[in-house]
């Protein structure tokens, strides 16, 4: 209260708004505004506090910062300097490493909230925790799951930011591209900032175009169809793909391409690989076809024997995209910048290319993430 300061020591206010120097103009400043703010606490002692706070600065109404929180005088009148959000973001690691030094010499990486009969996870070593740290990112690099984990406490959030865990996501989706942070920070930035694929989810392409249909039996009527088709792209981290071009609607077509295993009809399998060239730009290029069919039985050879077999060829086709922003996710745009198809004789060992025109049939791909993608782990980072 007002009463444990020393009210002799503040001496009169002039009307020309300037203190007799005889006082600490900061301690009057400072109790002003302390004896102004607490008038609201209470109704009974606001009259009292209001007319304490008038005799040290009568246009004290005029002065105060409403602005400024409430518990700023806390703590015998010690103010703590503003800090810039985006310092307190870069520095939080050290923050939380040094914390946990000074808490304890020998600290851990998470203690029990509550009481517990059972082992807590605490009690594992670190390189324990690392190790299922890396089946939670999984070889589907779930980096996503990673960073919610790093949200229980200040301990994952250290673990979860482990430079060799970054690293390793970083060496499976560039290989040998990346064997220098230049122009990075961390790993982790890399892999955040980098343009790439992303694996958690599926690439989808929605064309459409009208085609003209059989005229009706009196010929004074034909009808007009309007198409959709979908193409999807599916990247996996291990450098496979799969490529769909079907009508049926996403809904039934994106859990089914899960796994490069699906048994869809007209899916192409194939690789693909990133490629940042000269103009700064990160492209996709891939080699996808038709998985090879298992051969016909005797029985079949035998009974079409008589008609004319067609020669057989292998179809392969070169597509090329570009990788781009789409809205507010990263990487989630994919362009056209090549579409060809490449037949193969076997008989002759003739190669016959055809590049395709890329017009408005080439709806570019968006991305939509799939939960279902990485529910489960197989195997760790």
């Amino acid at each position: 209260t007002s009463s444990n300061y020393n009210i002799s020591y503040i001496y009169t206010y002039k009307q020309n708004n300037n203190y007799i120097k005889n006082g600490d103009l900061i301690y009057i400043v400072h109790k002003m505004e302390f004896l102004y703010i607490a008038i609201p606490i209470t109704k009974i002692p606001s009259i009292k506090f209001y007319r304490m706070a008038m005799q040290l600065v009568p246009d004290i109404e005029f002065k105060i910062n409403y602005n400024r929180p409430a518990d700023a005088d806390r703590g015998g009148g010690n103010y703590m300097d503003n800090c810039d959000a985006e310092d307190e973001i870069e520095d939080l690691l050290a923050y939380f490493e040094q914390q946990l030094t000074v808490e304890s010499a020998f600290p851990k990486i998470c203690i029990p909230e509550h009481e517990m009969t059972q082992v807590h996870i605490s009690a594992l070593p670190r390189e324990i925790l690392m190790y299922i740290f890396r089946w939670v990112v999984s070889c589907d690099l779930d980096m996503r799951a990673l960073e919610q984990l790093s949200l229980v406490c200040r301990g994952f959030y250290i673990c979860a930011r482990d430079p060799e865990i970054w690293r390793s996501a970083c060496l499976k989706v560039w290989g040998r591209n990346c064997t220098k942070l230049v122009p990075y920070k961390s790993w982790r930035e890399m892999f955040v900032q980098r343009p790439r694929v992303r694996f958690d989810g599926v690439y989808i392409s929605k064309s459409s175009y009208i085609r003209q249909g059989e005229e009706s039996l009196d010929g004074f009527y034909r009808a007009w169809h309007h198409v959709e088709y979908y193409r999807y792209l599916r990247f996996f981290p291990d450098g496979h793909v799969v490529m769909l071009t079907t009508p049926e609607d996403p809904l039934y077509v994106v859990p089914r391409l899960r796994t490069r295993n699906t048994r869809m009809d007209s899916v192409l399998f194939g690789h693909f690989r990133l490629s940042q060239e000269t103009d700064n730009q990160t492209k996709v290029f891939a080699v996808i076809c038709k998985k090879k069919e298992e051969k016909a039985t005797e029985y079949q050879k035998n009974r079409f024997s008589r008609r004319n077999p067609a020669p057989e060829a292998e179809h392969v086709f070169h597509v090329g995209l570009h990788v781009s922003a789409g809205g507010r996710q990263s990487f989630s745009k994919l362009v056209w910048i090549h579409h060809s198809c490449h037949i193969t004789y076997k008989l002759t060992g003739e190669t016959v290319v055809t590049a395709f025109d890329l017009d408005r049939m080439y709806a570019p791909f968006y991305f939509a993430r799939v939960k279902s993608y990485t529910a489960l782990s197989e195997q760790p980072l």
